[in-house]
């Protein structure tokens, strides 16, 4: 089966992605959604404790939590410290579970793939990248927005160049959406004629 990493810099177009593999009947894995549901469940004791009262009525309140960061940004090692592992304990079952179904590719988004170093026994990797002045745009569309959040979140990010450079598949994602859709459907058939290992 093809392990299929998805990546990108914020506002590229990962979950656009994503879906459109989805809608191949792709198993599909958001590491971003295993996070929300970590945080409003199996993580939520343990990110309260290294962050008092970030938690509210049994969730981590992520306003709460991304305002402490920005204020002490050397709590993002702590926090991934915490988090990335039993992200990838997820990722690596879901994995597994493609495998024994049948599928013979799976797709999964990671943010910060390259940025963690850690690879997930991935044999490709997609990155979504746009203009940047198109990223910028959406960036500062999002609710809640400034340009100092914007600037921090870059700052953490690997520049959308570098990961062009370490990219298997490149997706244009500012492009209409049935071409990314088509581009899509032409890869996983080229995955389907042949195995990870060849």
């Amino acid at each position: 089966m093809w392990r299929l990493g998805i990546t990108g810099s914020i506002a590229t177009g990962k979950s656009t992605l994503l879906a459109a593999f989805g809608k191949l009947g792709v198993p599909t894995f958001s590491a971003d959604q295993a996070v929300a549901q970590l945080y409003e469940g199996a993580a939520v004791a343990a990110v309260d404790a290294l962050f008092p009262g970030t938690a509210r009525e049994g969730r981590i309140d992520r306003a709460e939590l991304a305002g402490r960061l920005a204020a002490d940004p050397a709590g993002f090692k702590k926090l991934e410290a915490l988090i990335h592992p039993l992200v990838r304990e997820r990722i690596a079952r879901f994995l597994d579970d493609a495998e024994k179904s049948g599928a013979f590719v799976a797709a999964v988004e990671v943010p910060l793939l390259f940025e963690s170093g850690y690879d997930y026994g991935f044999d490709a990797v997609a990155v979504t990248f746009v203009d940047p002045e198109i990223q910028n745009r959406r960036i500062m569309a999002r609710p809640g927005m400034t340009v100092e959040k914007r600037d921090a979140i870059l700052a953490r990010q690997m520049p959308q160049d570098e990961k062009k450079k370490r990219a298997t598949y490149l997706f244009d994602t500012a492009r209409a959406p049935d071409i990314v859709d088509a581009e899509v459907a032409a890869l996983v058939a080229t995955l389907k004629t042949r195995g990870p290992d060849k």
